[in-house]
């Protein structure tokens, strides 16, 4: 009966904190982001602008209902005089949304969006069903993942057919609305009522044609891989059993550069077919070996045929010391403008965030501190709502932290060759003190002596002289909630 009692207090216990998580990470998709229309948005090595005649244009939520646009984030006239903050009066200017906003919109919503989740299957080793609170830079890793296989399997220019359907959120006030959502979801909760599979209902299927079926598929599919149950291949449930062997265990603070080394164990030991075509390397010493990307792309063997692997280079990096050195604005700036890039790593103290894109001298970004249901991805048809933010984020480059990963994705040797020689010149341009950031080096790091040699171990994550170098930049990196 003791037994039976402690097992009820702890439910109740996880049914509060559940209800708790959803009040505490709920508020990040209800802040407004404004966007200048004199200059232009990268997003991911694609450029957008939003000027008009006389107007100023902000993001925020609002919906239209005369141009048929439900969203999360529209484009509405803002401090003009023209338009209320409130989005009251933004019928007035359905019609004069430019083209080129929409692609933006349909650009960012179309990113795969990975954030807190709770209820689902337990974490071996630990009672943890949710990683709110502690693995939110596992969850920007996984998003800078995911868009790199987005990239391999889909192109830059794909965008989700229905990225637009997506439903905007009540327009009642935040504050009572989240203290509603508590309580209902406490009490529901309690009664056992509440099914965390159930979310939106799904937009109509559209009428696709064969390549958009097979779009289609591949986006599932990436999902997929991304699902938070042990199977899935860059699950949250597999990535923490990567990083055990480097000390991490769930529950613990992760940062850029141990999430980094994660990934790359995470591709080499996926088993999926599809997956065998790409690979990921790190780094060492912000030193990026050419002739061993170049080992590692090459050593693609099918069917008894040779071929290359698609590569992510991984290159975790400080921006400074204690706070961000804004010399190196420029140079951020310059990443997120290549078509190569697939974002970044990062965030600001206490807080990771994944960096797409930039407007003037803020960053844009997903943010992952949002707590959503567990959702089985092995079901067909299953809801994809969820793995896509309707709203655009932005925070001023200085409040960055100096401590981040920036990634990269090269199809094909040339592309590899072609982007360093690209990367290398704006590394140069700026470094102020001839030491940049990181370099691009030929040969293999076993021609170094300074340097240990490359990874190709099967039986632990890191090799001695990685582990010696991430305990120091653990003790450099930001501690992240």
């Amino acid at each position: 009966m003791e037994a039976t009692g402690t097992d009820e207090v702890e439910k109740i216990k996880s049914k509060f904190m559940s209800a708790w998580h959803n009040m505490k990470y709920s508020w990040v998709l209800k802040t407004k982001t404004y966007f200048s229309r004199n200059s232009p948005v990268f997003l991911l090595g694609k450029c957008y602008h939003f000027k008009t005649e006389g107007e100023y244009r902000a993001l925020h939520s609002c919906q239209s209902s005369s141009a048929g646009i439900r969203a999360e984030t529209v484009l509405c006239l803002a401090e003009s005089g023209e338009l209320s903050t409130d989005g009251s009066n933004f019928d007035k200017i359905n019609t004069e949304i430019s083209g080129n906003v929409e692609e933006f919109r349909k650009d960012f919503i179309s990113r795969i969006w990975l954030t807190y989740r709770e209820e689902f299957p337990q974490i071996k080793g630990s009672a943890l069903t949710t990683d709110c609170g502690w693995g939110c830079t596992l969850r920007t890793g996984q998003m800078l993942l995911a868009q790199g296989l987005m990239l391999h399997f889909l192109g830059r220019a794909w965008v989700w057919p229905e990225a637009l359907d997506m439903e905007s959120c009540d327009s009642e006030s935040w504050t009572s609305s989240t203290v509603r959502k508590l309580t209902a979801s406490l009490e529901a909760s309690l009664a056992a009522e509440r099914d965390p599979k159930v979310l939106a209902r799904p937009p109509a299927r559209r009428d696709w044609d064969g390549t958009e079926r097979r779009n289609e598929a591949y986006h599932r599919k990436i999902i997929s891989w991304f699902g938070d149950s042990p199977l899935a291949a860059f699950g949250l449930h597999q990535l923490i059993e990567y990083g055990k062997k480097s000390g991490k265990m769930a529950g613990d603070w992760y940062g850029p550069a141990v999430v980094a080394h994660i990934l790359r164990k995470a591709v080499e030991e996926a088993r999926d077919p599809e997956l065998q075509g790409v690979t990921v390397y790190v780094a060492q010493d912000c030193t990026v070996y050419s002739s061993d990307v170049i080992d590692r792309q090459c050593s693609f063997v099918d069917s008894g045929k040779a071929g290359t692997k698609a590569v992510i280079i991984l290159v975790p990096v400080r921006l400074g010391g204690e706070r961000t050195n804004t010399d190196y604005l420029e140079f951020v700036k310059g990443i997120l403008s290549l078509e190569y890039c697939v974002g970044i790593i990062g965030g600001k103290p206490k807080q990771s965030y994944y960096f797409a894109g930039f407007q003037d001298d803020s960053l844009i970004y997903m943010d992952p501190h949002y707590c959503q249901s567990f959702v089985d991805v092995s079901i067909k048809d299953f809801p994809l709502e969820s793995f896509h933010c309707p709203s655009p984020k932005k925070m001023s480059f200085k409040k960055m932290d100096p401590s981040c990963t920036i990634g990269f994705y090269c199809r094909t040797v040339q592309d590899f060759e072609k982007a360093s020689e690209e990367i290398t010149k704006m590394l140069k341009s700026s470094s102020k003190e001839k030491y940049p950031l990181f370099t691009f080096v030929k040969g293999h790091s076993r021609d170094y002596d300074f340097a240990s040699s490359p990874i190709h171990e099967e039986n632990d994550l890191f090799s001695e002289d990685e582990k010696k170098r991430l305990k120091r930049f653990s003790t450099e990196e930001f501690v992240l909630l």
